[in-house]
């Protein structure tokens, strides 16, 4: 059995995969703990989240602030910038040195992030580093300041970690070729196999009537992920209800574009919910949309959580024709594709699923059989494969 520390910049609550890597580890006999952040009022400093998973939060603000994102236009004052920059290197001496204390076997770093702190946190305790990019966060919306600071920093420390994971192939191949490493292990944000079928969580949270199909837009509500689109498009789609479930920096701003379009009668909003509720709100949709726009390199190479969310959940789904989406899809036959960016083809792809019931129920039976291998758990041994073969080299 090894001693894991991992590192995440949130406060673990609502991360899927951070959550199911832990579990994996755990269920393979290895002790794990999560340095996350702690939410005021809203997260415990320390909890058992499993047997052999324990999370342990950090910090005063930071789960805080990330729990409620001002809006991406705001502008911060100098004085908050300073204070929230105190604030972080605060936080990031905290989980270093708790790391430190435990003494663990592997230190896991969740995005470029953490990645120093986990490096050096590796360096004082003579631990093994794994480094799990979520994101290419170099080539990333919200990044563009910062994008050559972030490559400097993975191109320094990638290469010396014992293991590297990340999402898709392509950000797989990226990684490769531009920090001349070993390809790194391939994870995709698949969720764990549950069954949801019948439940009907949505209409009765909303109180909607079922003459209409419902499309869910679940996830992030951030710049780059087409939302604006979605939320105009809806107009031209009658004859359904659009539901967007989670939060984000555009939050507030697709909620006042749907009252300037009058669409709230159709268009509505369910905050972030638990990671344990979300499979059902997701099955109780009719439709999955992600329309994702191509705005970076992390856009382009994404696969996202949501597709495999609605591939779990039977959803047929309409979804930006990029390549690792695309690949998806087309292999599975899950759904329609369209052009990132085009509202005219959004818009007849929305109508053709909500107009056709039938292909609805044929592209719901695909995504059933998809689920039985899209899933966690047909990839999480890959994981624990990677783990043995780190601390075999370890104990060598």
């Amino acid at each position: 059995m090894a001693q894991i520390a991992m590192f995440v910049w949130n406060d673990f609550r609502n991360d899927a995969r951070v959550k199911n890597e832990a579990l994996s580890l755990a269920s393979a006999g290895h002790s794990v703990t999560v340095h996350a952040l702690f939410t005021y009022g809203a997260t415990p400093r320390y909890e058992e989240e499993a047997p052999g998973v324990a999370v342990k939060r950090h910090g005063r603000k930071q789960g805080t602030m990330l729990a409620k994102p001002r809006v991406h236009t705001a502008k911060r004052s100098a004085f908050e910038l300073g204070m929230l920059m105190v604030s972080r290197v605060l936080t990031h001496l905290s989980v270093m040195v708790s790391i430190a204390k435990e003494r663990p076997d592997v230190v896991h770093a969740h995005d470029v992030n953490v990645l120093p702190t986990a490096w050096l946190a590796a360096r004082f305790c003579g631990a093994k580093l794994v480094y799990d990019a979520h994101e290419i966060s170099s080539g990333r919306e919200g990044y563009r300041k910062i994008g050559r600071l972030v490559a400097w920093i993975e191109k320094k420390i990638m290469p010396r970690a014992a293991g590297t994971i990340t999402t898709t192939d392509a950000r797989a191949k990226f990684f490769a070729r531009a920090y001349g490493i070993s390809r790194p292990l391939v994870l995709q944000n698949r969720p764990r196999l549950v069954s949801v079928a019948g439940d009907d969580r949505i209409r009765r949270t909303l109180g909607l009537s079922a003459d209409r199909p419902i499309v869910i837009y679940q996830g992030g509500q951030q710049p780059g992920r087409g939302l604006e689109r979605l939320v105009a498009c809806a107009s031209r789609v009658p004859q359904a209800y659009f539901v967007f479930v989670g939060g984000g920096s555009l939050h507030e701003e697709l909620k006042q574009l749907a009252e300037q379009l009058s669409l709230t009668d159709r268009v509505f909003f369910i905050p972030t919910v638990p990671l344990a509720e979300l499979p059902f709100f997701t099955a109780s949709a009719d439709i999955g949309v992600q329309p994702i726009e191509n705005t970076c390199l992390n856009h382009f190479t994404t696969d996202s959580n949501k597709l495999f969310e609605y591939v779990v959940a039977r959803l047929p789904v309409i979804a930006s024709d990029l390549p690792e989406i695309a690949r998806v899809v087309r292999e599975h036959d899950l759904g329609l594709l369209v052009k990132p960016g085009d509202s005219d083809a959004l818009v007849d792809a929305l109508n053709r699923l909500v107009d056709d019931p039938e292909l609805r129920t044929y592209y719901s039976g695909r995504a059933e059989r998809a689920a039985s291998t899209l899933n966690w758990e047909g990839q999480e041994q890959s994981l624990v494969a990677m783990y043995e073969r780190i601390l075999g080299q370890a104990s060598e």
